[in-house]
């Protein structure tokens, strides 16, 4: 992978080429002239080639799995004032958790009990303490988490990912959302904004495991592969006239790359998503339910190249325990234990866990103080990530929240400086991966953000 030092400028103008001019291209040659152009665009030499995202949507409690507070027992129920932060809604007393930690590992970096799976890979592990971020409300918390700010007009990161350093695999999209159900009110999420239409997440919803079922019209019914070759061949003529005549299209260039990659799709999708070509036995190890399905799909479109999966946890917030906290987590950490577990052993031993980073974790955590006397409020000033894999530091914890687990206060690390080092691990300069858009110089992490370099390897 070469380094790069061309100019905002230079690199907006080769990408304004490839998008004005793409739709005039043969599918072959249209995506190696796209895949010579990305294989120089990294600005130094990358950790990470692609990356996963567990996302746990609701927001888990950091005291409950990776970050121990004894202090919440010795003063159960009293209320300090560091619990005089906003949060959503009211919060009572003090709420410990009841849940044991053990040190793991070489390591012996502390896990709970409720992750004895996970923890076995903590020497992997990069448990990040103190995340923070600005608002404690689920909408602007979501798309601070996966667009980089609270604004719903913005590219998703999956689609900063794509946009500067495309795909490896010229059948499949380059970015992938997989979430149960019909999340439609979450698809801004994964939305392309005003980046090119073809950096644009993919969703997929595997709540039915066929191929067919999961991605629409995966077959074409009425006609053979020869005959739809032919309407795209005469798509791309027509499109090529209008280009005569009206000059460069950024947006039918995008329209048309979409058009070739649903095309290829059709004959390499179902084996992209076919988890009945996974042996028995791998299928076991990552166990039943959506989350491990999605788990074990992403380990397959990473491996084909696929830049970017996210796997959701639920799409109604599963993790929003306002109520029932400490019956409802252990049956959601039993869902996520075994499928994680497996899927940071089955990258590791097919050699891609060293170039894939794997990212885990909500939007924000919980607050640890009570409410309705058995459940927790969102809590965005202190919060617990982990990333595994792709260049990072594993066996090791960075920042600390105070002593009850209210807010980050030292080595704090904001959703900004989160996505700038995500940036930095796959080989790009956050202040440099830049778009312009209504006369502005938009990048993800906006005008904020640095690299936490304490963490990689």
């Amino acid at each position: 992978m070469n380094q790069i030092t061309e100019t905002t400028s230079s690199r907006r103008q080769l990408l304004q080429t490839l998008g004005g001019g793409i739709g005039v291209l043969s599918a072959d040659s249209m995506w190696n002239k796209q895949a010579r152009a990305n294989a120089s665009v990294t600005h130094f030499p990358p950790r990470a080639k692609r990356v996963i995202h567990l996302f746990m949507n609701g927001g888990p409690f950091q005291a409950d799995l990776f970050d121990p507070k004894p202090a919440l027992s010795k003063f159960a129920g009293q209320r300090p004032e560091a619990a005089d932060l906003l949060t959503e809604r009211p919060t009572g007393g003090l709420l410990p958790s009841p849940f044991k930690y053990r040190k793991c590992g070489q390591s012996g970096v502390p896990v709970s009990e409720l992750l004895p799976q996970i923890a076995t890979h903590i020497d992997d592990i990069c448990v990040l303490r103190s995340l923070h971020s600005d608002n404690p409300n689920h909408g602007p918390a979501l798309l601070q988490m996966n667009n980089g700010t609270i604004l719903p007009t913005r590219p998703s990161m999956g689609a900063w990912f794509l946009y500067g350093l495309g795909s490896e695999n010229r059948d499949l999209p380059g970015y992938v959302v997989l979430c149960p159900g019909r999340p439609v009110r979450f698809s801004v999420l994964w939305n392309s904004a005003f980046l090119p239409s073809s950096h644009q997440g993919t969703y997929i919803n595997h709540s039915d495991l066929n191929p067919e079922k999961m991605v629409p019209f995966l077959r074409n019914a009425k006609l053979a592969r020869a005959a739809q070759r032919k309407q795209m061949d005469l798509l791309t003529e027509l499109n090529r006239q209008h280009r005569e005549i009206r000059g460069p299209d950024r947006a039918l260039g995008a329209r048309m790359e979409s058009l070739e990659s649903a095309f290829r799709m059709q004959f390499h999708g179902r084996d992209a998503f076919d988890l009945n070509n996974e042996p028995t036995r791998i299928r076991e190890e990552y166990g039943k339910g959506h989350f491990a399905n999605g788990c074990l799909l992403a380990r397959r479109l990473v491996e084909r190249g696929v830049r970017f999966v996210q796997v959701y946890y639920g799409n109604s917030q599963p993790w929003d325990t306002h109520s029932d906290h400490n019956e409802t987590v252990p049956k959601l950490c039993q869902d996520i234990d075994q499928p994680i577990a497996t899927l940071l052993a089955d990258l590791k031993r097919r050699g891609l866990l060293e170039d894939t980073l794997v990212m885990w974790g909500g939007e924000f955590g919980r607050t640890p103080t009570s409410e309705n006397g058995n459940g927790r409020d969102h809590n965005h000033h202190g919060f617990t990530m982990w990333l595994a894999g792709g260049g990072v530091r594993g066996g090791m914890t960075y920042g600390e929240t105070d002593e009850f687990g209210f807010r980050a206060i030292e080595d704090k690390v904001h959703v900004h400086d989160l996505h700038a080092t995500v940036l930095h691990l796959l080989g790009l300069d956050h202040e440099r991966l830049t778009y312009q858009y209504a006369g502005r110089d938009y990048r993800l992490t906006d005008v904020y953000g640095r690299v936490v370099k304490e963490i990689v390897a």
